[in-house]
């Protein structure tokens, strides 16, 4: 029988960075995935979607400095946007790929890959199913599951992904449907509903069970995409419950009951279902030695060490985040902890997120209403992207920084929300100084080029500070200074020439 430091289950973003930091110790490693390399963050899920968005949103720029002086309307075919999203999969598959080739030929004592179905039979032996019919025994002193996720699917919802599709299936069309609704006003619900709209050939349906989408982020981030949605032409169904939804001459038909009472029935070309992940636990063998599962799928860990010592989960196993950078974080905490590198417990406040939605939206650390549930005293300042000389200059001022601080004179950093171009590389700095437990000092002590975006967070520090170089009683509407106590009760900040009263 074979014998491995560790065995490590699942390819993707999670797996991958688990192996390779095994690998950096110079622990003899297996491998293991049963299907194509780099998992959903490559196929089907993070980098084909955000493709898809790259491309979407050259082709709605391009229409509106196209419109906007007079220019002929643009076209564009389906199957050359499918055809450089699959470009772009490929070039991602190879280097994977390569790279895992050359690992086996450079380190062949050390690192083993093998394509196989992995099944746990024991806390350290796991069987391997090769597509072959070929079966094998292994034994590992530690072992790392890291099977990823798959689209959430509903009994009642008759998905076929042809006709009705999960995003799994949005590979399989053959054009741009001439109308679709997503159910689902999630992340990955708005952000499929801003790629298809800023194409400009689909009429987006949205349903909402809420009376607002992305609930879990604060109302000016909500009410921000959705009035960027209605104006690209998408109806968001809020306050609604789906009823039926049902395949009908080769379409779909499904039937929405409001919070008013009264039920319309609709009929659409497409339809994407879009409610989450499950984890992929199944056939794992994970529950008969002795690893507790959730009853949602998610597997039982304290900081990726399950209930049974040697075994680890990361990545869309756990509960805590469904993203490939903090994967990939887990994988290689979970590998240090194993091997006795006694790194600190994971903390997860200073984890960067972006929604691909138009414009993009970053953040990092609490927003306004988590701040709000927990007691805890803040300051908040925002400053709206028409003031910022980058955004007017790219003659796209739509959007605005925001920063959460403590109510105190150290002014820590709580948390930041960044709405419009740029986004998601303008809170890489404030995302280091929340991992320090550090304030506002370090950050007004930084010195941004000019003209860049992230000048607008210059301006917010310096507003906090007592001395914006624009005067918030001034720029009412565009510069916001305010306050909120443990009660929840907000009051306005104001300024004076040395510092910020309360």
């Amino acid at each position: 029988m074979n014998r491995f430091d560790i065995c490590v289950i699942g390819g993707g973003p999670a797996g991958y960075a688990a192996a390779m930091r095994a690998l950096d110790l110079n622990k003899r490693v297996l491998f293991v995935e049963k299907n194509k390399i780099g998992g959903a963050g490559v196929y089907n899920g993070a980098l084909s979607s955000k493709t898809f968005w790259e491309l979407s949103r050259d082709v709605s720029l391009a229409r509106k400095r196209l419109q906007k002086y007079a220019c002929t309307e643009i076209k564009v075919d389906f199957k050359e946007i499918l055809n450089d999203v699959k470009e772009a999969i490929f070039l991602r598959k190879v280097q994977l790929e390569t790279h895992i080739l050359l690992l086996q030929r450079k380190k062949k004592d050390l690192f083993s890959y093998i394509k196989a179905e992995a099944r746990l039979v024991s806390a350290n032996e796991v069987l391997l199913k090769k597509s072959n019919g070929d079966e094998e025994i292994i034994s590992a002193d530690n072992i790392v599951l890291a099977t990823g996720s798959r689209p959430r699917k509903l009994a009642h919802i008759p998905i076929d992904e042809k006709i009705i599709v999960t995003s799994d299936g949005i590979e399989c069309f053959t054009d741009f449907p001439e109308s679709m609704v997503i159910l689902g006003a999630g992340v990955i619900g708005c952000e499929w509903a801003t790629i298809f709209s800023n194409f400009g050939r689909t009429k987006v349906n949205l349903i909402d069970k809420a009376d607002r989408i992305l609930p879990f982020e604060d109302e000016d981030i909500s009410l921000t995409t959705q009035t960027n949605l209605e104006d690209n032409g998408v109806t968001i169904h809020k306050n609604s419950q789906l009823v039926r939804m049902e395949i009908k001459n080769g379409r779909v038909e499904y039937e929405l009951r409001y919070k008013d009472g009264r039920s319309e029935i609709y009929n659409v070309e497409k339809a994407l279902v879009s409610v989450g992940r499950v984890p992929n636990t199944e056939n794992l063998g994970a529950k008969e030695v002795g690893v507790v599962i959730n009853d949602n799928c998610t597997v039982v860990n304290e900081d990726t060490r399950t209930t049974v010592a040697n075994i680890y989960a990361v990545g869309d196993l756990t509960s805590d985040f469904a993203l490939a950078n903090v994967g990939e974080l887990e994988g290689r905490h979970a590998v240090e902890k194993m091997f006795g590198l006694n790194p600190k417990p994971l903390t997860y406040k200073n984890i960067s997120t972006i929604m691909f939605l138009s414009p993009e939206t970053a953040g990092v650390g609490m927003n306004e209403q988590e701040a709000r549930s927990k007691g805890i005293p803040y300051r908040v300042v925002s400053i709206d992207y028409s003031l910022i000389p980058r955004a007017i200059a790219m003659r796209n001022t739509n959007g605005f920084f925001k920063i959460l601080v403590t109510n105190d004179e150290e002014m820590k950093i709580l948390g930041m929300r960044a709405v419009g171009v740029h986004a998601s590389s303008a809170i890489q700095a404030v995302a280091l100084l929340i991992s320090m437990d550090k304030g506002i000092e370090e950050l007004a002590e930084l010195i941004h080029p000019h003209p860049s975006i992230i000048e607008g967070i210059q301006e917010c520090v310096r507003m906090l500070k007592g001395k914006s170089i624009l005067k918030p009683e001034i720029f009412k509407d565009m510069l916001k200074c305010r306050g909120c106590n443990e009660k929840g009760e907000y009051f306005e900040l104001v300024q004076n020439d040395t510092f910020t009263k309360i």
